[in-house]
């Protein structure tokens, strides 16, 4: 089951981005420019997981119609034993692919096996990634998004992301988008902030493309 969501509050964030503004100036403009972005916060726990792999590669719209298929058809989807006893037909039915099927088969296995506990994920950043990493059709950057999304924790920096390389290169002057290599150096000096700084990187990237 999930539980309640303890992403970054709207305090917590602008604490946060009002720290990085004073060591990075380039933070202080895009937080005059576009303001400070709204919380992204998400439920703690299973559903999320398997909402993210429903969601792969589909519309917003797509993935709620699957989703709505699959409760329709096999119950309550917070409780992983629910795809556990599916068979792969009725998961088919439903509109869930053969790769997702065995990508939803995998998160319900680490769960109902006492494997991942997803209220007790590890404190270290990266051992909690190494652990949400070992489901099927979980990337690093899924993992990374649950983490600063589901559990709020500040340091997590998605150098990954196509639109944080962009912004923070557009935001930093870089004449191309950085590599997430680059990406990740260049926001060593933000730590323990920097998922406040992949929240303003999205939101600036989301007003640039409206003014584009």
């Amino acid at each position: 089951m999930g539980q309640a969501p303890v992403g970054l509050s709207a305090g917590q964030l602008k604490a946060s981005l009002d720290a990085l503004a004073a060591v990075e100036p380039a933070f202080a403009r895009a937080i005059a420019r576009a303001g400070y972005p709204e919380p992204r916060i998400r439920e703690r726990g299973y559903e999320t997981l398997l909402r993210t792999i429903v969601g792969q590669q589909v519309s917003v719209a797509a993935a709620q119609s699957i989703w709505n298929k699959l409760a329709a058809a096999l119950g309550d989807l917070t409780d992983p034993n629910t795809v556990a006893r599916a068979s792969d037909e009725e998961l088919r039915a439903a509109g869930l692919s053969r790769q997702k099927s065995g990508y939803a088969r995998s998160l319900a296995d680490e769960v109902t096996s006492g494997r991942l506990d997803l209220m007790h994920l590890p404190e270290d950043d990266e051992e909690a990634i190494a652990a949400l990493t070992r489901i099927k059709g979980i990337g690093r950057w899924s993992a990374e998004i649950y983490l600063l999304f589901a559990e709020g924790r500040e340091d997590i920096w998605p150098a990954g992301d196509l639109a944080v390389q962009i912004e923070i290169g557009r935001l930093l002057g870089h004449a191309e988008r950085p590599s997430e290599k680059l990406t990740r150096e260049l926001a060593e000096a933000w730590r323990p902030h920097r998922g406040a700084a992949a929240i303003l990187a999205w939101h600036h990237y989301k007003v640039d493309m409206e003014v584009i």
